[in-house]
């Protein structure tokens, strides 16, 4: 495992580096909601809000497709009560809509039955990383920094190892340090600063 403290020279400035605007509009989530609502954009478009731009979505392939499946089960497997597991469903923030692969939320099913969750109740986010990589460095890193989100995981499938990026600085739009575990490390779950089992990096790996 490796631990880096991330400064901002080390991120991304620009609004759009990372993305394949597939808009030249800009949208508020209101209005991207709304869209939906209509039918303008349907339900199971392959896009996502991200910084106010409609970006395409990547085609997932079968290893993407069994880490996602595989981390949401294990994870599932160890969460406490009063904690739901969520796979490529819709989080909000103030200015985006992201679908993250795997997303653990305080509450339950029935909290969610007419509205998506909020900040708040977000308290992991998992991306699964291979053509989506440049994106979920930069893009998706800076939204869910910027909203507060207490742990992102990187599950990078070209390096084999998973990205763990903690103490959100909002502000600043960036995860404040990043460990790295490797294939032979053994993967701490922490969720709101209590240790609730640990993986192996290959347990997660297709």
């Amino acid at each position: 495992m490796t631990t880096d403290t991330l400064s901002p020279e080390a991120q991304e400035s620009s609004v759009t580096q990372g993305l394949e605007v597939a808009s030249m509009w800009r949208f508020s989530v209101e209005q991207y909601q709304q869209m939906i609502a209509s039918g303008t954009i349907v339900e199971d478009a392959p896009v996502e809000l991200l910084e106010g731009w409609i970006v395409t979505k990547m085609s997932k392939n079968p290893p993407h497709i069994y880490s996602t499946e595989e981390s949401a089960e294990l994870i599932r497997d160890v969460l406490p009560r009063g904690y739901l597991i969520r796979r490529q469903d819709p989080i909000t923030t103030n200015d985006s809509q992201p679908e993250p692969d795997v997303s653990v939320i305080k509450g339950t099913r029935q909290d969610f039955r007419a509205r998506l969750p909020n900040l708040n109740e977000t308290v992991l986010v998992i991306e699964v990383s291979d053509a989506t990589l440049r994106r979920d460095h930069t893009v998706k890193q800076r939204i869910y920094a910027s909203a507060g989100i207490p742990v992102y995981w990187i599950i990078n499938l070209i390096d084999s190892v998973i990205e763990v990026y903690t103490q959100p600085l909002p502000e600043e739009k960036r995860y404040g340090e990043k460990n790295v575990y490797g294939l032979e490390d053994t993967l701490p779950f922490i969720l709101e600063n209590k240790e609730l089992a640990t993986f192996t990096v290959k347990q997660f790996l297709p």
